[in-house]
Formats: C-alpha cells, structure tokens, sequence
C-alpha cells in the first residue's frame, strides 16, 4: 500500500503502520457481524431533519482582485514562467 500511495516508509514505520491497519481491519469485521436488519438509517445523532439551502451564486467576478495577490499580475492575467520549450 505505501508503494501505491509513494510513500517512503522506513522499515520501523512500515512494521507500526501494518499493526495499526491488522487492528483496523480486525474491527471492522467485527463490525460486520452486527445484525443491522430493521434498523433505519440516520443521517446524524438526532431526528432533526437536514437544513437546506437554496443554490444561488454569491460572488461576483473581480479579475483585478484576484491577481491583486500574485506576484507578477498582467492586467487580469497572471504571468508564469515558461516551462515548455
């Protein structure tokens, strides 16, 4: 798993790690043996219903603030360097 994520693990964090993910998985199938039938989903600790909120946009397009931060702004554009030849 730390090949696939590229991590670079010394050998002591690699034993540490593989203890800490048995005991993950072994709670998990412990998990799994729950008998869930009949019992209804939430969707947190009480009954209350979730808030919701109507999508609208909220902000406005302001080119000159948004590279007013950058440190070499042209204009409303932002000037990189080249890293293509």
């Amino acid at each position: 798993m730390a090949r696939l994520a590229r991590l670079g693990l010394r050998d002591e964090e690699k034993h540490s790690l593989r203890g800490e993910l048995e005991s993950i998985l072994a709670y998990v199938e412990k998990l799994q043996e729950l008998d869930t039938d009949g019992v209804a989903p939430t969707l947190g600790s009480g009954n209350e219903r979730p808030v919701l909120r109507e999508d609208a946009v909220t902000n406005e397009e302001r080119p000159h603030e948004m590279v007013a931060g950058a440190p070499d702004p042209d204009d409303t554009f932002l000037r990189v360097p080249k890293i293509i030849e």
